[in-house]
């Protein structure tokens, strides 16, 4: 049975972020569809093109989790 995939399904696999079922289906049926592979070899040129991104607590940010933490210790002790 041919099973259809949309664009966010294909993004999902391309990310990883989908289940061992899913996973399998899709890559199955992208052997069987060229049409889905054209759409999926798209998305993984544009998934390359992406400049890659880190993402990092600023300072301030840091230091309001550790102030918080120690009212947090201080109020939790006996």
């Amino acid at each position: 049975m041919k099973q259809t995939f949309t664009p966010d399904q294909l993004i999902q696999f391309l990310y990883k972020e989908t289940s061992l079922t899913e996973s399998l289906a899709i890559a199955e049926e992208l052997e069987r569809d060229l049409l889905l592979l054209e759409e999926y070899e798209e998305l993984l040129e544009a998934y390359h093109e992406l400049p890659p991104v880190q993402f990092s607590p600023s300072p301030q940010s840091i230091s309001r989790i550790m102030m918080y933490s120690e009212q947090a210790a201080i109020q939790a002790e006996p």
